[in-house]
């Protein structure tokens, strides 16, 4: 049996980056927490934990300490209430989200009215939506697209980990509501490559399997993406590997979300190659 992994898979840049400030700033004894997990991916949390990382639902749990912004971004209420607080505020968030915040907030200023592609109860939406000062309108589907009103200016940005063949179906749809639309693509680049890759292998292979934190949506677009080419299995770890899925398989591919461990790739792989 041939155990195949994806050219593109597991920690993108800003992952890797907001796991590396994390750990900056651990207190192992003392009071250093992120704002909701880092990343999603539970296995890597529970890691953190471990180095004196913890988490937090909300800022008033903390009387004092670290509150670390995590990768998916918070409004710009965050960063004040944090300094009323008198916590020590360290950001990270992923670039990629920043710059789709940013985005939000010129086009909101600039008069057009915005649309958030991506999904609603997705933290990093969210984020950027808070950013607008609440008035984007969040479009997750084609359907959505088509129910919009039509307007005199229209401002859109993505969720960074949307699916860009999505997107771009819904930006179909969004064309002829508006005669004056300035459409910003963020979507990043390690997303549509971990896409691409994970199309590509799934096309070639018996089986696929995903992965990555059942709570990741970038993880389980994934999953959706492959099971569309080939029989797949959204797994978190190798304890989830189950013999029966492998019967007469002679391929196995392998891919994983942005925010799965490289461990956490390695254990799945080396236990397909001894299955």
């Amino acid at each position: 049996m041939e155990v195949i992994l994806a050219d593109y898979l597991g920690f993108c840049y800003g992952v890797k980056r907001a796991i590396k400030i994390a750990r900056e700033n651990a207190a192992p004894g003392g009071n250093a927490c992120t704002l909701g997990p880092i990343i999603h991916n539970p296995q890597m949390v529970e890691r953190l934990k471990q180095e004196g990382v913890g988490t937090v639902d909300r800022l008033d749990e903390m009387q004092d300490g670290t509150i670390i912004i995590r990768s998916h971004g918070v409004g710009p209420q965050v960063y004040k209430a944090a300094e009323e607080r008198g916590l020590t505020l360290v950001d990270a968030t992923c670039p990629h989200v920043r710059k789709a915040q940013m985005s939000a907030k010129a086009l909101m200023d600039e008069g057009y009215p915005v649309v958030i592609v991506g999904e609603k109860e997705h933290p990093e939406v969210k984020s950027i939506s808070e950013w607008a000062a609440h008035q984007a309108r969040i479009v997750e589907t084609v359907e959505e697209a088509e129910a919009l009103e039509s307007c005199a200016k229209l401002g859109i940005v993505s969720q960074t980990t949307f699916s860009g063949t999505k997107f771009q179906q819904i930006v179909m749809r969004l064309l002829d509501k508006s005669r004056d639309i300035k459409i910003l693509r963020t979507i990043c680049t390690a997303t549509d490559q971990r896409q691409a890759a994970a199309m590509e292998l799934a096309s070639k292979v018996d089986v696929m399997l995903v992965i990555g934190g059942k709570n990741s949506a970038n993880t389980t677009r994934l999953a959706q993406l492959c099971a569309d080419q080939c029989r797949t299995y959204h797994i978190e770890t190798a304890d989830e590997l189950q013999n029966r899925w492998f019967d007469k398989i002679e391929k196995i591919g392998i891919t994983a979300g942005a925010s799965t461990p490289d461990w956490i790739i390695k254990e799945v792989y080396q236990k397909c190659q001894r299955m």
